[in-house]
């Protein structure tokens, strides 16, 4: 593995983990891709020139074995999370709040804390946290998720203070309708469902956020972008939308 700059990129089988690999590989990073999915980490491993690890970031092992063997980090992309299900809170699935917990809330933290140390030896470290619009505001039928990503971009904001005076900036990049396999997961593969979420909009694309990573990520070391909200034009809020018939 490359000693030179190296950036760590979490949930990197598909979407905007995948597209963010690309982007930073291409920007000149040593970027090492985690997932599940080792077969299609290898395959972009190869094709950028990377490093593929395998990584569960809800299991403590997991996460320790893949951090160990990192040498140094200068950037860390926390993209690994996702959404399960759509429902009132009196129809609550626990399995699901917990699920959306332990990969959004839980799963940040552990990477997050233990590649800390590495940010810091970096001497221009910098920490990107992939929350949501659903970070910001509230919508009925999804406390789960919001909760969720509520949580997640606090231990990220807290970050902020707690490093001040350190060479570490951190970014928080609130995404809101992104065509991705987010809404597929969310709906245990139910393609109808996924697809109606993006009907009659021009959604962003995984290439959209992994741009403005980019961006966040080649500015100066004095230069900390605290937060970046970025939406579809067609899309106001979480739950406003124009959608074309």
């Amino acid at each position: 593995m490359s000693t030179d700059r190296i950036a760590v990129v979490t949930g990197a089988s598909s979407g905007i983990g995948e597209a963010t690999a690309r982007r930073l590989a291409a920007d000149g990073f040593h970027v090492v891709v985690g997932a599940r999915r080792l077969d299609r980490l290898e395959a972009l491993a190869s094709e950028i020139g990377g490093t593929a690890l395998e990584l569960d970031i809800t299991d403590e092992d997991s996460v320790a074995a893949f951090t160990a063997v990192i040498p140094r980090v200068d950037v860390l992309v926390n993209n690994a999370g996702g959404a399960k299900g759509l429902a009132p809170v009196i129809d609550a699935d626990l399995d699901d709040w917990i699920w959306m917990w332990e990969t959004n809330v839980l799963g940040t933290l552990r990477v997050t804390k233990a590649l800390l140390p590495k940010l810091i030896d970096s001497g221009d470290g910098l920490i990107v946290t992939i929350t949501s619009v659903a970070a910001i505001e509230a919508y009925d039928n999804g406390a789960g998720y919001t909760s969720a990503k509520h949580g997640q971009a606090l231990l990220h904001r807290t970050l902020r203070g707690e490093l001040l005076g350190k060479p570490v900036r951190l970014t928080e990049v609130a995404p809101g309708a992104v065509e991705t396999e987010f809404s597929l997961v969310r709906f245990d593969g139910d393609e109808g469902r996924a697809a109606a979420v993006y009907q009659g909009i021009d959604p962003l694309v995984a290439d959209d956020i992994a741009e403005i990573i980019g961006f966040v990520a080649s500015r100066p070391s004095h230069v900390n972008i605290d937060q970046i909200v970025v939406k579809p034009r067609d899309q106001a809020s979480a739950s406003r939308m124009h959608r074309r018939s």
